[in-house]
């Protein structure tokens, strides 16, 4: 246990130390500084943020465990992701980039009016507050009680233990957030995204090793024949419920959540944002949808060794990961992993607390409060108040345990208050000219309010279906707002002149590249390919 936690403060701190000597020369202390790195991310430190923003433990944790209790079916929120992000370096960067940007809220404000950029700040700020902050420092804790058995060690309940860990991860990464801007989240999200692809695809090299009696492809035969074909199908039934993802919301329900998240959530477009140019932001939106690639390999799969090496003997799904990690992980390595893991974690809850901090002071604090405040000031404003939201977030965490169909599917049903609709508005504006802003707040209202009352009648299918038909609700709405009271004078984005706005002449061809890597993805998990 001694050599276990030296290794993993070791890396821990390795971590701390190269993102302090990348940004300490940096100034922090205006707007374009601390907010979006300086303009200055280049496509591979963006990737790799992007990556390490979306990958954390409740997806290592909550992924698995679905492909535990399921199939591989878990991989579409992964392997669909690469849609997304390429229509985010096709479509949606072009435009962001040119309106100069510093928030999505921003841009809403300047194609519809202030009262929608504040209406939408205000929905992220209190999804990220209330789901996603809470359910990262959750699933991180539950997998380092799982490594270190923390319960047992202080002799207390596993909530208690959870709670604990909360704490300590909520206030090391807070530090990241609030004190080194958005540079230094990006760079350790780099740093951490190296040890986690190493550390990620050795759990499973690891553990099919082990099947084998050390021969990795005697391992892969055990693994194939011991579990049953039908867990290797990434394509469930139409009618499959959650956690299951049945194959038609690859079209409907999963493309346009997988679409609210990467091409208008926050947390996610402030590092794509923070481009050298769109030929940067482009090259890092690309080359992450190549990585999105990956997981499958080294996080879903994980469910179904936990399932050859368990069975159905797990307590619940989500620990499927943390106890495949302790069984398969020499003691030696068992540091080394956990600091992965924690690296994981950080940069998630890094990433979205530095985005409410971009969000409050930029669309609330200043406009509202002091207008004439200067950068430095703002930047005060804005780490006095991640601190805040950082231990409303800790208090929160630990509840999350109640989560009723796994933590994963809990996050991703709560978006649905708002994620569509989100989306609907952004892509309006990017196409009409004359829908007025009175449509936004109208359907923000009543997806919300629909959304809600689909939660109280029973229905026996899954959530994506209704989330996918209440986009195109969303999309109705504003168009027949538009067509019966628009507005008087037609909508032009106007060039802020902040980068270059040059594409990447490989964009496209990268793009097919990537489409068809993504195919074959999908045929090895299929009939096609390992369920046969």
């Amino acid at each position: 246990m001694f050599f276990t936690l030296i290794t993993f403060v070791a890396f821990t701190v390795l971590v701390a130390v190269i993102s302090w000597f990348r940004t300490r020369d940096d100034k922090l202390d205006t707007r374009e500084g601390y907010f979006l790195a300086g303009r200055g991310l280049s496509g591979i430190v963006i990737a790799g943020s992007l990556e390490m923003t979306n990958l954390s433990t409740e997806q290592l944790v909550g992924q698995s465990g679905q492909s535990y209790a399921t199939n591989m079916s878990a991989m579409h929120w992964s392997v669909g992701s690469c849609i997304a992000l390429l229509a985010l370096a096709m479509i949606f960067l072009p435009r962001y980039l040119k309106a100069g940007i510093t928030t999505i809220p921003e841009y809403l404000e300047q194609r519809f009016d202030t009262t929608t950029k504040r209406i939408i700040s205000f929905l992220f700020l209190l999804g990220y507050l209330l789901t996603y902050l809470p359910t990262v420092l959750y699933s991180g804790s539950l997998a380092f009680n799982q490594i270190f058995h923390i319960d047992e060690l202080l002799g207390v309940t596993t909530f208690q233990a959870i709670a604990i860990v909360c704490v300590a991860l909520g206030l090391i990464g807070s530090i990241y957030a609030i004190f080194g801007g958005l540079k230094a989240v990006a760079v350790s999200d780099t740093v951490n995204g190296v040890g986690l692809m190493i550390g990620g695809f050795l759990v499973p090299i690891l553990a099919i090793c082990i099947l084998g009696g050390g021969n990795f492809f005697d391992g892969i035969r055990d693994f194939i024949t011991n579990v049953p074909a039908e867990k290797f199908n990434s394509i469930a039934p139409a009618d499959a419920v959650p956690p299951m993802v049945p194959w038609p919301l690859l079209f409907t329900g999963m493309l346009f959540n997988n679409l609210f998240y990467w091409c208008t959530n926050q947390s996610i477009i402030q590092r794509a944002l923070a481009g050298k140019s769109l030929k940067e932001s482009q090259k890092g939106a690309i080359f992450c949808a190549f990585l999105k690639l990956l997981d499958p390999f080294f996080i879903t799969i994980c469910g179904l060794l936990a399932f050859r090496y368990f069975g159905n003997s797990l307590e619940t799904a989500d620990l499927a990961y943390p106890a495949l990690l302790v069984e398969v992980t020499p003691t030696w390595l068992l540091g080394l992993m956990a600091a992965v893991l924690f690296g994981a974690i950080l940069s998630s809850f890094n990433s979205a607390l530095n985005s409410c901090v971009t969000l409050y002071t930029l669309d609330f604090h200043r406009p509202l409060f002091n207008p004439d405040c200067t950068d430095s000031h703002l930047v005060q404003v804005g780490k006095k108040f991640g601190t805040a939201l950082a231990v409303i977030s800790i208090c929160v965490a630990p509840f999350v345990i109640n989560a009723p169909s796994g933590l994963y599917d809990f996050l991703q049903d709560c978006f649905g208050f708002y994620a569509e609709s989100i989306l609907a508005v952004v892509l309006v504006g990017f196409y009409s000219k004359r829908v007025p802003a009175i449509a936004p707040k109208v359907t923000l209202i009543v997806h919300a309010v629909v959304y809600a009352i689909m939660h109280l009648v029973p229905y026996d299918f899954h959530y994506l279906y209704v989330r996918g038909a209440l986009f195109i609700m969303d999309i109705c709405i504003m168009l027949i707002i538009g067509k019966l009271w628009p507005r008087e004078t037609p909508f032009e984005l106007q060039d802020a002149g902040v980068v270059n706005l040059t594409p990447w002449r490989l964009a496209k061809p990268a793009a097919a590249v990537c489409i068809i890597a993504m195919l074959g993805v999908y045929c090895l998990f299929s009939p096609l390919g390992l369920a046969a």
